[in-house]
């Protein structure tokens, strides 16, 4: 899967909703947090900013929708199972990629119990996912074109249908411009251009960016 959905919030300003549930107050931040890493990061945040509440239980999807190889949670001293589990549960099926929520509880003097838990945090997580503003992923990756000066006008008009950017140009002895594009699109991309000049003009890869 090369495109998928994230969330648009980032670290510094995270997705906020909140519950009271049975007095108790729940208080979910959502970011996008591209791999483990980050999402380690953004959890000691919210650890940082509520440094007082009873629980600042977490999950992370570090990669793409569904996938659980780079995935993590926790309970955070709530009973075993009853809060970092159910909301990876969740986030594993909501469709959305490289996402990160921390759900903070403040207790407001009755318990829950273990089912009762359960609920309160897959709701919160539901209740967070509701409105989130979403981006997407696009893996991207930058190439060079070599062409000869009477295609490049040809070139250039290729640009928007494959959501390709000039970084940078540059008018020697021929004419190379340095482009970002999808990954994605880069063969029919470069069959395209191929097709515009003749073959003549030269396409290479510079870098990759997941």
């Amino acid at each position: 899967m090369n495109r998928y959905p994230i969330p648009a919030a980032g670290a510094e300003q995270p997705w906020r909703t909140e519950l009271v549930i049975r007095r108790s107050r729940f208080i979910t931040h959502c970011a996008h947090t591209p791999g483990p890493e980050a999402a380690r990061a953004f959890i000691e945040s919210i650890r940082r900013e509520h440094a007082s509440a009873t629980h600042n239980c977490w999950a992370f999807v570090g990669g793409a929708p569904g996938h659980s190889g780079q995935v993590g949670f926790s309970d955070d001293g709530e009973p075993h199972g009853t809060a970092g589990r159910p909301m990876l549960q969740v986030l594993l099926h909501c469709g959305i990629g490289e996402i990160c929520m921390v759900v903070t509880r403040y207790f407001g003097g009755v318990k829950l119990g273990t089912g009762g838990l359960v609920r309160a945090y897959q709701d919160s997580v539901r209740e967070n996912l509701q409105n989130l503003p979403q981006a997407e992923r696009v893996p991207s990756l930058v190439l060079t074109v070599s062409l000869a000066y009477a295609h490049v006008d040809k070139v250039r008009r290729l640009l928007p249908e494959f959501e390709a950017v000039v970084l940078a140009e540059d008018y020697g002895a021929e004419a190379c411009l340095r482009l970002r594009l999808p990954e994605a699109l880069q063969i029919p991309f470069v069959d395209a251009v191929a097709a515009r000049t003749d073959g003549r003009a030269v396409c290479r890869i510079i870098e990759d960016e997941a």
